[in-house]
């Protein structure tokens, strides 16, 4: 067994301050066994925690370091703007630069507003929604995750086309009403709530790789449905794409399927390890948005000098030419061993990717679309395939419905040890020893 002595220390001490010990809830390792470890150091693919355990790290802080930990040139560049202050609340040139980056390389934005959390990205995105068309409410799909904003917090009712309800306690029920929770990969639902509610909606909201409950991966005809309907019915469709956006390629997946959305919202890649968020659209939507225009949005720290430097150095890596075609290759190298690996030992998994991102389910379904497709003892088998791949030294977010990252940092050997330490976990998770 790993040595969590110092992290249990720590963990007890964090619990007397912060709720469940922990700034974010997934964070406090209760889906799977023990208690959370804290990290200390991380330099390209590896992090170390306080006890000294070195993991190859395929978490990546959830997604945003693309380039792994430590990048030489995004520390360069962020340590000489920090020399000459850290925040000014001002305008300054690292925030033109970083919308320049995206602005020139990505066909569906115009112009972007910074802000500093995905989550509030998201919450801007859809008051600008809201303000362009003056409608209320917003559709959106059960199993994507759109940050915790009181409109977001939304389950399905229990109907098709009916509204949603809320998944958290001090949310009332009057914001509830405005959100219309469907299922993914169902044509049929969306044109129900347009019948029913189509001159009060707004926008439809999706992730275009849904990736916060697992990796739903969605057909490219189900979101050319979605842009064929919002075009039709003057409702614009949104894409959120702060975890898939700059990650399967630098116009995320909008560029990846060819479709057009209205607004877009970015996170994670775009802040190079520091907080960040954005949304853009179309230059008519963005000037609605305050000085512009009627739709206010603001924030202390929105365009930080140290965060936005960071985000133009990670952008330009990710720009030379074949980035994203290398971070594919070493990602389907992964998944297709670990799987070969588990069809020759008859085990019920498939491990699914899409760019440089891989999700493990432990089913044989060879397509989860949708929430309900998760095989509800997939949480039990990634308990025990969890606490192997720890042994095998291989960090990966600590729930059975987080999905895992390959970064530029990964060399061959990690991919290596990552199939050799997967495949050993797998055979104890199945009892296969």
């Amino acid at each position: 067994m790993i040595n969590r002595s110092r992290s249990n220390q720590l963990f007890e001490e964090a619990k007397k301050y912060l709720p469940g010990g922990v700034n974010s809830p997934v964070r406090a390792f209760r889906s799977v066994n023990g208690s959370p470890l804290f990290m200390t150091k991380g330099k390209g693919s590896k992090i170390w925690d306080e006890d000294g355990n070195e993991y190859v790290d395929f978490c990546c802080s959830w997604g945003p370091l693309i380039l792994g930990h430590a990048n030489d040139d995004v520390l360069s560049l962020v340590s000489n703007v920090m020399a000459d202050g850290t925040s000014f609340g001002t305008p300054n040139v690292y925030e033109t630069e970083l919308a320049k980056l995206i602005v020139d390389n990505h066909r569906f934005v115009d112009k972007v507003r910074f802000v500093s959390s995905g989550t509030e990205a998201v919450m801007s995105a859809i008051r600008l929604a809201r303000g362009f068309t003056g409608k209320p409410k917003i559709i959106k799909f059960e199993g994507c995750y759109h940050g915790h904003a009181d409109s977001l917090m939304v389950k399905a009712g229990s109907g098709l086309a009916t509204l949603g309800t809320s998944t958290s306690a001090g949310i009332p029920e009057s914001f509830v009403e405005e959100t219309i929770v469907l299922p993914l990969n169902n044509e049929g639902a969306v044109d129900e709530a347009i019948k029913k509610f189509g001159g009060e909606i707004a926008c439809i909201i999706i992730e275009p790789i849904p990736a916060n409950n697992g990796l739903l991966l969605q057909s490219k005809s189900f979101l050319e449905f979605l842009r064929k309907r919002c075009d039709e019915t003057s409702i614009l469709l949104f894409f959120d794409e702060v975890i898939s956006g700059f990650r399967v390629g630098f116009e995320g997946a909008s560029g990846y399927f060819g479709i057009k959305p209205d607004i877009l919202s970015f996170g994670k890649i775009i802040g190079g390890g520091f907080p960040v968020g954005a949304y853009g659209a179309r230059a008519e939507l963005m000037d609605c948005v305050s000085p512009d225009g009627p739709v206010y949005q603001a924030g202390t720290l929105s365009g930080n000098p140290v965060a936005m430097a960071a985000g133009v150095a990670q952008l330009q890596v990710c720009l030379q030419d074949g980035f994203y075609d290398s971070l594919k290759e070493k990602t389907s190298r992964l998944t297709r061993e670990i799987q070969a690996f588990a069809d020759d030992q008859n085990i019920p998994f498939h491990i699914f990717h899409i760019g440089s991102i891989f999700w493990a389910s432990f089913s044989n379904k060879n397509r989860v679309a949708t929430a309900d497709d998760i095989d509800a003892e997939a949480p039990e088998k990634f308990k025990m395939f969890y606490d192997e791949l720890l042994e095998q030294g291989i960090y990966i977010g600590p729930s059975s419905y987080e999905v895992g990252f390959v970064s530029a940092a990964h060399s061959e050997s990690d991919i290596d040890k990552t199939i050799d330490g997967m495949k050993k976990a797998l055979s104890k998770a199945y009892d296969r020893n």
